[in-house]
């Protein structure tokens, strides 16, 4: 019995399949649809199917769904596909930038401790500097607001060999949270903080394909205004997912945050030998 083909298109007029090159980094490519040029900077898995970031030659980045016939490569129509995994090895560094040690063991915890300001703040330390802590035996806790600082300064009972190091949104010169920071900072006492307004903005915008940090009038809840000027669904909580997985290690953050860790985590441990 005859088989009936089911594509009605004339076979001449098919399109036949782009070959399938693999996105390594710095593989320059042009996407079909809008003609931006760059080179691969990274392939990522979302909801939607898999991604390639490509960087242009100003710096700029933008993020394209990795479909069928959809990239130009030496003016050739191809589909570009994830990298095969390479054999797993031992990483030259950690994401914080320091030599790794393979195989080494978290450390019992030291008295002292590192204080941040939140949830996010925790969260991104552990994300960059997480493999420095666990050597070092520091652990990062995180207030529920500034104001409550004094109290838990007072309740911890710094001293030599228990130093305390706390990380502070938006420490600017007379501020709010420049006062207590006062109050609180002494021998085993240091209080630092970055200049921004939430520790979102301590993330490179090159890093989310973003422009630019928006600005938020004065008055409106800040996270909600970042989420509406940049066209996200107004969900903190799934904006920040978004802004935490943009983050692969410090090259990611902004020199201000990353000096104030860095201090931070060198009091701490100045301890202890």
């Amino acid at each position: 019995m005859r088989q009936y083909d089911p594509d009605l298109t004339p076979p001449w007029k098919r399109q036949r399949p782009a070959p399938e090159v693999p996105a390594e980094p710095d593989l320059v490519v042009e996407e079909v649809t809008t003609g931006f040029c760059g080179a691969v900077i990274r392939c990522e898995k979302s909801a939607q199917g898999p991604t390639v970031t490509l960087e242009d030659r100003f710096g700029k980045h933008r993020v394209f769904p990795m479909e069928p016939r959809g990239f130009l490569l030496e003016g050739r129509v191809v589909t570009l596909v994830r990298p095969r995994a390479a054999a797993p090895s031992a990483p030259r560094h950690t994401a914080s930038g320091s030599i790794a040690v393979p195989g080494a063991r978290a450390r019992v915890a030291r008295a002292g401790r590192i204080y941040v300001e939140g949830r996010h703040d925790a969260e991104l330390v552990e994300r960059v500097w997480g493999d420095d802590l666990r050597i070092e035996g520091v652990v990062v806790e995180y207030l529920e607001g500034v104001d409550d600082l004094p109290a838990i300064v007072d309740d911890f009972s710094p001293g030599p060999d228990a130093r305390l190091g706390v990380l502070v949104d938006h420490l600017v010169t007379g501020s709010k949270e420049s006062r207590i920071a006062a109050q609180v900072t002494g021998e085993h006492v240091l209080v630092l903080g970055h200049p921004y307004i939430d520790i979102w903005e301590a993330v490179k915008p090159s890093s989310l394909s973003i422009p630019v940090w928006p600005t938020v009038p004065h008055g409106q809840d800040w996270k909600k205004g970042v989420c509406r000027a940049l066209g996200w669904p107004e969900n903190t909580g799934a904006a920040w997912q978004r802004i935490l997985s943009s983050v692969h290690s410090y090259k990611d953050l902004q020199p201000e945050l990353l000096g104030r860790v860095e201090e931070l985590i060198d009091f701490v441990t100045a301890s202890q030998g």
